[in-house]
């Protein structure tokens, strides 16, 4: 132990590497101007105060005229510094892989910018004043706390990154452990802004600072998972393991940090993006069933049906989210309608599998029966009355007719996504969605015209919390002695040294405890209290080696040959705790106090009905298996953005209710 503790000290632990801040990547260029923003957004907060305040404290109404004419110029600023920072989370492009040519782009979250901080002079002087050792002798290990932090500011989009965020989050309860004393403040801010308004919040506890890495941990995922390519399984795979990742970082960080005056860590909030993330991986799933084409078999196409409404289902369940008060006044109106254009497309996908099913299959001799009227009469809640799966199987005439109603409705939600498409600027400068959504409608109007296995359906919806969040760390500031011991909870008095005489080889005390050991049974009589060693002490060093981290065999060995001059030791005393102060945090909104409204704590649509809420009645598509093991000699292709052909525009996902916009005229 001694030998390891040796080569600990006065060695710098080997810093951790961002990316370079000034890359001129599309992704970095996006967060200098996040940056930019926040900055702006902070300095139009504080004129606006500061105009507030003016206009409370004044009587003269000229002077109230000038005042209310700035306020109006400073809110019509930020309006237009918010719609840029909506601008900048509604840039999806960036995210997407540099190959990506024929799938929907899909929506990464931003990182969420901070301020610098030195720990460097708080640290020294907790040091000094707590634990009475020189915090000079810490400068490589404050240094290498504070690069990396500073790494975390810009990780590289990897796994790499992720292990960052990891480490410097274990180190976080280790330095709250050591410094962060609950009967004092230290001094040090930590200012975080919000991902979507830009307000920044500010707190002198650490638990804003955790939250926070969590929130950029869970956005870095995400980015990994936009930038997989989806044209390969295995990129496939990678994008819903990430998306599965960040949901269950955000899961995790909705129920360990409860009260973050953040709204963009919110419960509410939080709620919404996790359902985003898991129906990303659903729809990355979807992609996966589909890449290497689907067979144009009875059973093929209504699995895909299933998958494609599972899509379909929960993405109306985000989008439903979306609009739900508080959340709708934050998020980018880019993401709603992309959630309402996705709903409508993969529902529509799944009436034009049901419909290709139907009308290009007829059922055969050879036919199984009883597994096809199992099939169907799955599909559906119920059938209109006096029709069964049975009668819709065996007559063409019904058949055609369920039949041709699907594909009505699977064309008419292709012309519903086409127009919410077009009402959001920022969805018209993807082009490869609207190709896509183009082409699914063509291939619609196509059927349209031409007729005027037992698998488990996979739902990737469960969450997985990676190990990286569980990653072991080494304390930058081990030297302290043992954190359980030496905290900042307990206030020590300066090290005192002891000289340790034997008198017949007995010291007049006896040790107990692993490390640090302490002091007990002390003989009032020996020369070791009358210099003024008592019972309760810690001893920290014999002679010239440090004790904090050894046990009572290791000290004992130490003592055990003591010549006849003794030894010195050097021990410290726990003293007196400080009166409690308040443990609650200021916390300060647009560097001014602030009451943080409990409206977007309270709110979780995981655990309230609203009344007010409409959610349309959804046919259940249960799950089934068909093993279909048969070759089919033909395969379908969904629609791609690229005209060669070349690369299908296959994916998986599983269930199929039925569409909720067009309850009024369904013919089921």
């Amino acid at each position: 132990m001694t030998s390891r503790l040796s080569q600990i000290k006065g060695k710098r632990f080997p810093c951790e590497e961002g990316c370079n801040p000034f890359a001129q990547t599309g992704r970095s260029k996006l967060q200098n101007q996040r940056a930019s923003l926040n900055q702006q957004i902070i300095k139009e907060m504080r004129m606006r105060a500061g105009a507030e305040n003016l206009l409370k404290a004044t009587s003269n109404n000229k002077v109230k005229e000038m005042v209310l004419l700035e306020l109006s110029y400073v809110n019509a600023n930020l309006q237009l510094l918010m719609g840029q920072l909506e601008g900048l989370n509604s840039s999806v492009e960036v995210y997407q892989n540099s190959q990506e040519t024929a799938n929907i782009p899909l929506i990464a979250l931003g990182l969420k910018e901070t301020k610098e901080i030195n720990f460097s002079t708080p640290f020294k002087d907790f040091i000094l004043e707590h634990y009475s050792e020189d915090g000079n002798s810490f400068e490589d290990e404050i240094a290498d706390l504070m690069d990396l932090r500073q790494a975390c500011r810009t990780p590289s989009r990897s796994e790499a990154g992720v292990e960052m965020f990891a480490k410097y989050y274990g180190h976080l309860p280790l330095i709250e452990t050591r410094f962060f004393s609950p009967n004092r403040q230290t001094g040090i801010f930590f200012t975080w802004y919000d991902s979507f308004t830009g307000v920044p919040v500010c707190q002198q506890n650490l638990s804003l600072e955790k939250a926070s890495i969590l929130f950029n941990m869970a956005a870095l995922y995400s980015q990994i998972g936009t930038r997989c390519d989806r044209q390969t399984t295995a990129g496939l795979e990678e994008a819903i393991s990430s998306f599965q990742k960040a949901a269950g970082v955000l899961n995790h960080l909705k129920e360990t940090f409860t009260h973050t005056p953040s709204y963009d860590m919110s419960p509410a909030m939080l709620s919404m993006l996790i359902r985003m993330m898991l129906a990303q991986a659903q729809e990355c799933l979807f992609e996966k069933i589909v890449l290497p084409g689907i067979a144009n078999q009875f059973y093929s196409l209504m699995k895909m049906a299933q998958e494609a409404a599972k899509v379909s289902e929960n993405y109306d369940q985000v989008h439903q989210s979306m609009i739900q008060t508080p959340i709708k006044d934050n998020v980018p109106f880019f993401w709603s309608t992309m959630s309402q254009v996705k709903t409508n497309h993969y529902r529509s996908l799944a009436h034009y599998f049901v419909a290709s099913a139907l009308l290009d299959h007829q059922l055969g001799p050879n036919d199984d029966e009883d597994k096809q009227e199992k099939t169907l009469s799955q599909v559906y809640d119920r059938l209109p009355e006096g029709r069964s799966p049975l009668d819709i199987l065996k007559k063409k005439e019904e058949r055609e007719r369920i039949g041709k109603a699907h594909i009505r409705r699977a064309i008419l939600g292709h012309e519903e996504a086409l127009r919410i498409y077009g009402l959001c600027h920022h969805l018209n400068k993807l082009d490869i969605l609207e190709e896509i959504l183009k082409a699914s409608h063509q291939r619609s109007l196509k059927k349209q015209s031409e007729h005027e296995n037992e698998e488990q359906f996979a739902d990737f919806t469960e969450m997985e919390v990676p190990a990286t969040t569980k990653v072991k760390v080494t304390d930058f500031f081990q030297r302290l002695g043992p954190p359980s011991v030496f905290s900042a909870k307990q206030w020590w008095t300066p090290p005192r040294t002891i000289r340790l005489c034997p008198a017949d080889r007995d010291l007049g005390f006896t040790l107990k405890g692993e490390s640090p050991v302490q002091v007990v049974s002390l003989d009032p009589l020996c020369s070791a209290a009358a210099d003024g060693l008592k019972e309760g002490d810690y001893i920290v060093a014999v002679g010239e080696t440090d004790c904090k981290w050894l046990g009572v065999s290791d000290v004992m060995r130490l003592l055990k040959d003591i010549d006849g001059e003794g030894i010195d030791i050097q021990v410290v005393s726990v003293m007196e705790s400080n009166p409690p102060m308040p443990t609650k945090s200021a916390t300060f909104c647009g560097n001014l106090p602030k009451t943080y409204s409990m409206i977007c704590l309270a709110y979780n649509d995981d655990d309230k009905n609203h009344k007010s809420r409409k959610v349309s009645k959804k046919s259940s598509f249960l799950s089934w298996g068909l093993k279909n093991k048969l070759k089919s000699a033909s395969t379908l292709s969904l629609p791609t953005a690229d005209h060669s052909g070349s690369q299908p525009w296959n994916k998986p996902c599983p269930t199929f209710p039925s569409s909720s916009s067009y309850n009024n005229n369904s013919v089921l």
